[in-house]
């Protein structure tokens, strides 16, 4: 700390790109770490507060920090009663409903590791998922929109319909025995009933088993666990290639969500709510944190929806949202929008065109940060209240417990500081690896995982992210980061989707080019895109031309990240053709 009570970053080597943070020890805030002990310590101190809110129409349900962890137990219990011991990987299937999080925390209680597994999976993603994670039971919703889950896995194992409830015997899913399925939820159109059939229990006759257990060793399991055993397992969104098992500790769990109110000066009871699944570490660790670790709570909703969201806010009173850019386009694009009462909002991520709404008042700027699914989101940032220590275009010094460095991506030595190379990061919150991947092709020989991420660090230790070294476009002997240009683009109202690719050209090396989807009903014109890149960007930044074309026309991954290798594929083949129009 400086003498302001500020945290401060270290150069191992003045000279060289390599930072330490504050050692996690001094940082302040933390508590238990790992996601039991969490949850248990979260409980002693705000047990009768409400902690978790479903609603849908006038539908209602509401737990509180006891009620949480009395569930969560219960479902503890009855894992340990269908067989699941120490290590055992028990796969969510799920939207964010209370029971994910019954099933995330009940599953550490009873020493199992959850996996969590997306709603958006197609039947073959799915069964990749199941297959390298090795998941011995499944905790699922049936059905998510138009996906029927169960008819889903009985396709995948026609035998899921011969056997009871941990007899399966796969060749296919070799340590798969056991399924639950959740039905819907009251207040929707059609609350659909789970069905039970062969391996497949209803999620009340799973939880009956609980009867088999005391609390008593649960308990003893959870005070078992440590801070280092495997906490959880996410999957990358497999833009490239096939999505990667990505491995965390208890600890790593415990640390950002206790870390949250910290970094975004949150010093009130937190209502915190997000459209995207939980099955995504960034936003499992966020809302979670922010809410739990303030005595607040999660407003739940199972899929994005832009009415029931500004619903959500206005009648919950929720003060975070965590969200996307295109997300927001949606709410302002909805009819609900200008008759919203959004005055209880304090905190958004990215929240430009939330911020515009007239309702909203509120001072609060996120922290530049820098992060991956690796790192449990973040491993970089600056303080929400430290408006001091704040530089433009720096995404913050490493976090307690981190070590960054800046290294030439052939030799892997660091480079001087100042220089651009790829940021390369260890810590107490980078993942344990991959699944099936040796430690040598995780990490470098000193523990580091270089993540393909291109930057710089400054004298005083501060972290300038350059792009992914694979996505940069290199136009006229210059360097630029698409994501700089679509962060510009994704505030013009009416952009629901941007992406910016690097097209080749005969003179300039490569020519940038941004792709737009419009949300419904928008009028978009290439030349008022390009004047507002024109306004905020250097000039070999601005596009030389933007396309726009259909959610159809895309590619996009479950996170709804476009495939940008196809979207650059789509703008050769558009400019090609007798359609493409100068600007």
């Amino acid at each position: 700390m400086d003498a302001n009570g500020r945290e401060q970053a270290t150069l191992a080597d003045p000279a060289m790109s390599v930072v330490t943070g504050l050692p996690l020890a001094e940082e302040p805030g933390q508590g238990a770490q790992t996601i039991g002990g969490y949850l248990r310590e979260v409980a002693a101190k705000y047990g009768p507060r409400e902690a978790v809110v479903m609603r849908k129409g006038e539908y209602r349900l509401s737990w509180t920090y006891d009620e949480l962890l009395a569930h969560s137990l219960e479902v503890a219990r009855a894992l340990v009663a269908a067989g699941v011991g120490k290590g055992g990987r028990v796969g969510i299937l799920m939207t964010n409903r209370p029971e994910f999080l019954a099933s995330l925390y009940g599953i550490a209680l009873a020493g199992g590791v959850p996996v969590a597994l997306s709603t958006f999976s197609t039947e073959p993603e799915l069964e990749y998922l199941v297959r390298a994670s090795e998941v011995s039971i499944i905790l699922f919703e049936q059905q998510v929109l138009k996906k029927d889950f169960w008819q889903m896995l009985a396709g995948l194992e026609p035998a899921l319909r011969d056997v009871p409830p941990g007899k399966l015997v796969s060749r296919r899913f070799p340590y798969l025995r056991h399924l639950v399925a959740l039905g819907g939820i009251p207040g929707e159109v059609e609350p659909l009933e789970a069905k039970s059939d062969g391996a497949v229990e209803r999620w009340d006759q799973f939880l009956d088993r609980a009867a088999m257990v005391d609390e008593a060793t649960v308990l003893a399991r959870a005070d078992a666990v440590h801070p280092a055993d495997t906490g959880g397992i996410f999957f990358s969104s497999g833009t490239t290639s096939l999505p990667k098992g990505i491995v965390h500790s208890q600890r790593a769990f415990a640390i950002q969500w206790w870390r949250w109110p910290r970094l975004f000066a949150m010093n009130e009871p937190v209502r915190a709510w997000t459209g995207n699944g939980f099955f995504w570490s960034g936003n499992v660790s966020m809302v979670v944190g922010a809410a739990f670790s303030t005595g607040g709570a999660v407003i739940l909703q199972r899929v994005f929806d832009a009415e029931d969201a500004l619903f959500l806010a206005e009648q919950e009173k929720v003060t975070f949202l965590n969200g996307r850019p295109h997300q927001w386009a949606r709410l302002a694009a909805s009819a609900d929008w200008a008759g919203a009462d959004l005055s209880s909002l304090k905190y958004v991520t990215r929240g430009e065109l939330i911020w515009q709404h007239p309702t909203v008042n509120t001072d609060w700027d996120v922290p530049m940060s820098f992060g991956c699914t690796e790192t449990m989101t973040i491993c970089t940032s600056f303080v929400a209240d430290d408006e001091s220590a704040r530089v433009e275009g720096a995404f913050g010094s490493p976090l307690p417990g981190n070590v960054l460095k800046i290294v030439e991506p052939i030799s892997g030595r660091p480079v001087p500081v100042g220089r651009v190379g790829e940021m390369c990061i260890k810590g107490p919150t980078l993942m344990s690896g991959y699944l099936g991947k040796a430690p040598e092709e995780c990490f470098d020989a000193e523990g580091f995982f270089c993540t393909g991420d291109g930057g710089r660090v400054d004298e005083a230790g501060r972290f300038y992210w350059e792009g992914r070294l694979t996505d940069m476009i290199k136009t006229g002997g210059a360097n630029v980061s698409p994501v700089e240009v679509d962060d510009v683009i994704a505030r013009i109202p009416g952009v629901k989707r941007t992406q910016t690719v690097g097209v080749p050209d005969d003179l300039l090396g490569e020519m940038v080019v941004t792709c737009i989807v419009p949300v419904d009903g928008a009028e978009l014109c290439e030349a008022d895109v390009v004047a507002r890149c024109k306004a905020e960007l250097a000039s070999f930044k601005v596009p030389r031309r933007v396309l726009f074309f259909t959610d159809g026309d895309y590619a996009i991954t479950g996170s709804e990240k476009v495939k940008s290798s196809q979207v650059r594929d789509l703008a050769v083949r558009c400019l090609q053709s007798d359609t493409a129009t100068a600007v």
